[in-house]
């Protein structure tokens, strides 16, 4: 038990209160029945139980009552006096229960260590025992350990004989009903569950399904308990979109089982109960797909489980549309007051009215009690449980159908499973999500229509589905284009959106319009819960900080010229460079300045005397950057300027000379510095021994290490990638360390492309970069003018076709080599990485930096990859796409990515050709970036810093309503051409507004003047 445990005594008391007033009122209910007459409780508790042993109510109960588990513990409980009996270490930790404002006397209790004479501690505990009869404990659970065996040799050496009473189902009673607190753990594990599945294994699924590609139900399995890992470095990409991700502790986080992936091709058939395994067996794609998985967050349990229907028949859609319906009937059950019983047989009832065939294959359960125990079996919700539920339990509801034969004469299985609170008027689920038609139904079939779902989207549970069916709500019958090859979910829901209505191609703007209300109120209202915590009156206090500078740490450090000031020489300037500082005679004493608080110097020749002013920073100062720069005391007295004159010209010529060369040289280092602090050092690069690594040979590295351009080879290593060149030059890229993984094919480009977009920066000799690729050039084609043999017997353009034939062979076979390679460094990584394509039908021209290229987009990206600088955006941390310069007869327009994190700046890309704006909004739109456009440009760098100043402000006054009204405020002469555009300025953001549309804007003082190119 670590040092730094430290106990909730509060909590501890409390509790143990609970447990009092259950006891007290034994005789009264009957969930307490076996606490009737009974003297004493008895948790005693042995060594740790291992993995595959199931949950022990006691270890709950000690977690309950004291936050943490301490095996090797006795505890008893009278009405008047708690005791413990544990090792000295234990019992160190314990000492935090006792105190002068305890309610409740608690005695501390040591076990010898197991070389010393044993002690009077069980034997006390043995005559304290001896008032009563009857003593309540947990008779099945069996535990061993030497306390329990001294225990129990001690017992049975004593005169007492004691009754002893199994109380776990009134413990379950005293731990059933959650506080706050437990709500909140639960609430937390339900959110990581959730989120694992909306963005981590739907998307992973979807490009499975979309591609063909070949994978085993354990291995899928894997990719899931990969992104947690021991919790100490957890897939932040997959965890980060989790609410709330951080305040989590991650290393508190487990599995509460392994996740388990069954279909129709499953060895073992389907099994709904959780202590199924995943199989070895390819992953069937049709059919259903079941998936669950359970989260343990500090001890508290939170389970889901999820069907997905995969060209499922139309029966199948029908049963999976009444278990919808059937969660919500029971959860009206799941409320204050309720009998366990009833809310099984209202589920039957229910499943008898609409489906009598459907009966049969009801499970003898629909769930349990959950908590710190995954399974509570006093709480089960059967035929014959008389237990009463209560506001604030938590249950595990599991509603499924089970060993239904189908039209293939296999049995099949249909699953839902959510973490459930019981409420007042109804139940709350927790674990909400992926569970409507539009998120579990895929339909790769073109003769299938999709049912109507009668369920409202749930428009926050992950992104944008569009490989999927989807009813739009409205549920019409729809087919597939055929003949179409949709080779990505974005590309398939293109096509059949387009399909579902005849009229889809007039009322894309529409459901365009419609989704961005709902992605807007989305961000407003994630923008007021991000922000809601922080000082609402003073900002972000993520400005300026304040720094001191130290020029010398003492009198005896000054250089040596300082010293003839002491002994009544002349006055002397002296620059210091090793020290950054100046040092001036004022009054007869060597005064030191850091270079730092210089603002400036000036010379000037005044007659016969040249003068030499410097000044200072001091607060007050209106113009320059440094107008914000913070001071420790701004109320304090400043030396603004001091001047001095000299009839010495050259000399002060020199020294001015100096100063300003050391000023030059001290910025210098300050910009490397903060180039540099977001360059981390990796971890070292552990190499595959005893076997040669995967490689990839013959290959082009950018950034290019220094020397001769040389082609190396890329290998796979253990926990990282290494490039080697042929002059010995190594770049090694830890899997921890890489964000993203693109692969590019060569169809309609010169190079063939792996690249690696980093998370943190590194140094690749004296370059810091975030982004590495290799590469390999797709065309080496060699032409014959000269002529040879075969021109005698060819006659047309025979050689072209075969140069153009051979071309496209050599094409696909680097296609084919790069994308083996890159898949097999997502396979190597475990999973934590994903081979992301551009797609190239999507792609459209823009300037992100001073050259037009082409911008294209891939299922988690918008990326340029083809030559330096790259471009790799990620969609999800977008926070809103501004379209700008959006006006009729316009060739041209800009869109600028503002980011979630508005420290950042906003990524402004121009010149994008005006025929290409219908298809950039709409793939914003599939991919859930809210957009908003206008006829101007704003001035993004006075926005966000008003912004900044205040964020949550920002969005109670409307956040980027204001946005909405940048189209029509137009003053001057900006409808002419895109090289004029209006100017205007507003000393409110609330001023950029529309005449057609009035939204609240943010109350910031700041200028938002349009620029003028």
């Amino acid at each position: 038990m670590p040092e730094e445990v430290k106990l909730n005594a509060q909590q501890f008391f409390t509790r143990i209160q609970t447990v009092l007033d259950a006891w007290n009122a034994a005789g009264k209910t009957p969930e307490l029945e076996s606490l009737t007459g009974v003297d004493a409780l008895l948790i005693l508790i042995g060594d740790p139980a291992g993995e595959d042993e199931p949950d022990r109510k006691s270890t709950a109960f000690q977690i309950w009552l004291l936050g943490y588990e301490f095996p090797s513990t006795l505890m008893l409980i009278q009405k008047d006096k708690i005791y413990f009996l544990c090792s000295a270490s234990k019992g160190k930790i314990l000492n935090q229960l006792l105190g002068q404002n305890q309610p409740l006397p608690v005695e501390i209790l040591l076990q010898a260590k197991p070389k010393d004479p044993p002690t009077t501690s069980i034997p006390k505990l043995i005559q304290v025992m001896s008032t009563g009869k009857r003593i309540g404990t947990l008779t099945k659970e069996q535990h061993t350990g030497r306390l329990v065996d001294e225990w129990k040799v001690a017992l049975d050496a004593s005169n007492h004989k004691f009754d002893s009473v199994d109380i776990s189902a009134s413990l379950s009673t005293c731990m059933a009903v959650k506080d706050q607190e437990e709500l909140k753990l639960i609430r937390s594990g339900a959110n990581l569950a959730t989120t694992l599945l909306t963005a981590h294994f739907v998307p992973k699924l979807e490009l499975i399904l979309d591609r063909g590609s070949k994978t085993t139900h354990q291995a899928l399995a894997d990719s899931i308990e990969a992104k947690l890992g021991d919790g100490s470095k957890p897939d932040m990409k997959v965890f980060g979109k989790a609410k709330n991700a951080a305040d989590i502790d991650f290393t508190s986080v487990e599995f509460l089982y392994p996740p388990i992936v069954q279909s129709k091709a499953s060895s073992t058939g389907y099994d709904i109960r959780f202590s199924a395994s995943s199989t070895e067996d390819q992953m069937s794609h049709e059919g259903i797909l079941l998936v669950a998985l359970g989260m343990k967050y500090k001890g508290y349990c939170a389970n889901m489980a999820r069907t997905f229907l995969v060209d499922a028949t139309k029966a199948q859609e029908q049963q999976y549309g009444l278990l919808l319906s059937l969660q919500n009937e029971a959860l009206s059950m799941l409320k204050d007051g309720v009998v366990a019983r009833d809310v099984y047989h209202h589920v039957v009832s229910y499943v008898k009215t609409k489906n009598p065939e459907l009966e049969k294959h009801i499970p003898k359960n629909i769930g349990w009690g959950m908590g710190l125990e995954f399974r509570d079996s006093s709480y089960v919700l059967s035929s014959k449980n008389s237990r009463v539920l209560k506001t604030g339990m938590v249950f595990n509801l599991m509603l499924a159908f089970t060993d239904i034969v189908g039209e293939d004469s296999k049995k099949y299985s249909l699953l839902l499973t959510d973490t459930i609170r019981v409420g007042d008027d109804k139940g709350v689920c927790l674990s909400e999500g992926m569970k409507t038609f539009k998120d579990v139904l895929f339909s790769f079939n073109d003769e299938e229509p999709v049912p109507k779902s009668k369920s409202k989207t749930n428009g926050a549970n992950g992104d944008a589905k569009p490989s999927k069916s989807k009813s739009g709500g409205g549920g019409s019958p729809s087919k597939e284009l055929k003949g179409v090859q949709a080779g990505s979910k974005i590309l398939r829901a293109k096509t059949r959106q387009q399909f579902l209505d005849p009229e889809a191609s007039t009322s894309v703007l529409a459901r365009i319009t419609e989704h961005q209300k709902e992605l807007h109120a989305q961000r407003q209202e994630e923008g007021i819960a991000r922000f809601a915590g922080e000082d609402r009156e003073g900002g972000r206090e993520d400005g300026k900080a304040w720094k001191k500078f130290q020029s010398y740490k003492g009198e005896a450090a000054l250089p040596r010229e300082a010293e003839s000031m002491k002994a009544g020489c002349p006055m002397l300037i002296i620059v210091d460079r090793k020290s950054s500082s100046i040092i001036l005679p004022i009054h007869g004493f060597a005064v030191p300045f850091h270079i730092n608080v210089v603002k400036n110097a000036s010379k000037s020749d005044e007659g016969d005397y040249t003068y030499l002013r410097i000044n200072f920073q001091t607060p007050g100062q209106l113009a320059g950057k440094k107008e914000d720069t913070p001071f420790e005391d701004p109320n304090a007295t400043f030396i603004r300027s001091v001047t001095y004159r000299s009839t010495d010209g050259h000399h002060f010529d020199a020294l001015y000379k100096q100063i300003q060369d050391l000023k030059k040289e001290v910025n210098k280092r300050e910009q490397e510095r903060k180039a540099m602090a977001d360059v981390v050092e990796q971890d070292s690069l552990q190499e595959i021994k005893g076997k040669r690594p995967i490689r990839l040979p013959e290959v082009f590295v950018r950034p290019a290490t220094d020397g001769k351009r040389l082609p190396g080879d890329l290998e796979i290593h253990q926990n990282g990638l290494r490039y080697v060149s042929p002059l010995g030059h190594k770049i090694d890229l830890l899997f921890s360390n890489i964000k993203h993984l693109f692969f590019q094919p060569c169809d309609n480009e010169m190079l063939v492309i792996i690249h690696m977009h980093l998370k943190a920066p590194i140094m690749i000799g004296k370059k810091k970069t975030k982004d590495v690729q290799v590469y390999r050039e797709a065309s080496d084609v060699q032409f014959d003018e000269t002529g040879n043999r075969k021109r005698k017997y060819r006659y047309g353009d025979e050689d072209e076709i075969e140069l153009e034939q051979q071309e496209r062979k050599r094409r696909q076979a680097l296609n084919k080599e790069f994308k083996y390679f890159a898949e097999k460094i997502a396979e190597v990584s475990d999973d934590r990485l994903e081979v992301d394509i551009p797609f190239a039908e999507l792609a459209f021209e823009g300037v992100p930096f001073r050259t037009n290229v082409k911008l294209q987009p891939t299922t988690d990206c918008l990326v340029h990859l083809s030559d330096p600088p790259f471009l790799v955006v990620t969609l999800t941390d977008i926070e809103i796409a501004s379209l700008e310069r959006v006006q009729f007869g316009l060739k041209q327009f800009d869109m600028v990515f503002i980011f979630k994190d508005f420290s950042r700046p906003p990524l402004h890309i121009n010149s994008i050709p005006s025929n290409q704006l219908d298809n950039v909004k709409e793939w914003l739109d599939s991919v859930e970036v809210p957009l908003a456009e206008g006829p101007v440009n704003l001035n993004w760098s006075n926005i966000m810093k008003n912004i900044n100043e205040n964020p949550y402000e920002f969005f109670k006054e409307g956040g980027w309503s204001f946005l909405s009204g940048t189209a029509a405020d137009e003053e001057n002469d900006g409808s002419g051409s895109s090289g004029s555009e209006s100017e205007f300025e507003a000393s409110d953001l609330e001023d950029v507004s529309s005449s057609s549309v009035s939204e609240s804007s943010p109350k910031k003082k700041g200028n938002a003047q349009s620029k003028k190119r």
